[in-house]
């Protein structure tokens, strides 16, 4: 699809508003509803972090990354492997430790990725995520310059306690959501005042024609090196807090699946603008939960197949709603606006 079928950077008045509301009805989720719908938003808002690291990439640069997973899961692992089973850790130097050991592997994977273009590039990130998969999957010890790496193999390892933030009580679960809440918003205008930046702008020039950039003096391999070091970065800050929720990392979360997950969230929300990203990711998280507990008709187990009405359902949106859900809701905006005028 074409760069201006696919993107929706200024939102329109209407979809600014909805987002308003969405914040509103964020805020309100923990005194409104159950525990466990609670914690089933607050890990949606998880990925949708995750999925703007990648639209950062793949909406605003044009790199489609099928390994963005791998640094989701890095940020996870630091948490896990600086945890103790003695008590909790400091929020405030493991944090910043895992988004930057997550940022530091995007640099030297993108040092050699980001050379590459169109379905090379997607291989390659693909080849190295799954290096790092294999890599943590086949070893429960790992040892690295005399230091002694417990990853836990392909069970996973746990996370007996959640970051001391000293504050605020992060095993408070209603304390964690608002900390996620804040986090996501954060990462969102940061990246909304990133986007319209002359860095954002280089980027997006990038995606649209990269030789017609370089013609004009950028070096467009040290923009899309810091692009993919920041996206990494960002989903390092996701893993860490997939990790302090959930209490448990494991293979997976570096695994392909995750990465092709995030893909369809930024395609199902629609791309380039970061807040179809986290739409993306609250729809897809809904559908998901949604699609598994169809009921039975007859002897096929509907629920059983939800991938197969997922994947029918991504495929409506691309041919139907190139810009996704955003774009969508956007699109029936102005044709209201048209018929009341």
């Amino acid at each position: 699809m074409s760069a201006a079928k696919a993107h929706l950077e200024v939102l329109p008045r209407s979809l600014q508003l909805l987002l308003a509301l969405g914040l509103v009805a964020l805020l309100a989720c923990p005194f409104v509803a159950t525990e466990f719908y609670s914690q089933m938003v607050a890990r949606m808002m998880i990925l949708a972090i995750f999925a703007m690291s990648l639209d950062l990439l793949q909406g605003v640069t044009g790199l489609v990354s099928l390994g963005h997973a791998a640094f989701f899961g890095v940020g996870g692992y630091v948490l896990s492997l600086v945890s103790s089973d003695a008590g909790p850790v400091s929020l405030w130097w493991t944090l910043p430790a895992a988004v930057a050991v997550a940022a530091l592997f995007a640099l030297v994977i993108g040092f050699f990725v980001v050379r590459t273009h169109g379905i090379y590039f997607i291989m390659v990130t693909m080849a190295f995520a799954q290096m790092l998969f294999y890599l943590v999957f086949d070893n429960k010890d790992l040892q690295v310059a005399g230091l002694s790496l417990r990853l836990g193999g392909s069970d996973g390892l746990y996370i007996n306690f959640k970051p001391d933030a000293r504050l605020v009580d992060l095993e408070d679960k209603r304390v964690f959501y608002f900390f996620t809440l804040a986090c996501l918003v954060g990462v969102y205008a940061f990246l909304r005042r990133l986007l319209w930046s002359p860095f954002g702008r280089v980027l997006a020039g990038i995606r649209v024609n990269e030789h017609r950039m370089r013609a004009l003096g950028y070096g467009t391999f040290g923009y899309k090196l810091a692009a993919f070091t920041l996206a990494g970065g960002l989903a390092g800050l996701a893993g860490y807090l997939w990790g302090a929720q959930t209490g448990f990392v494991n293979p997976e979360l570096m695994g392909f699946h995750m990465s092709a997950h995030a893909i369809m969230m930024v395609i199902l929300g629609g791309m380039g603008n970061f807040a179809g990203a986290i739409v993306g990711a609250f729809a897809f998280e809904w559908l998901l939960h949604e699609f598994k507990d169809l009921p039975s008709i007859g002897s096929f187990n509907a629920g059983k197949h939800w991938q197969l009405w997922m994947g029918l359902f991504i495929v409506a949106i691309v041919a139907f709603a190139p810009r996704g859900l955003l774009g969508l809701a956007a699109r029936a905006g102005r044709r209201r606006g048209d018929a009341d005028a």
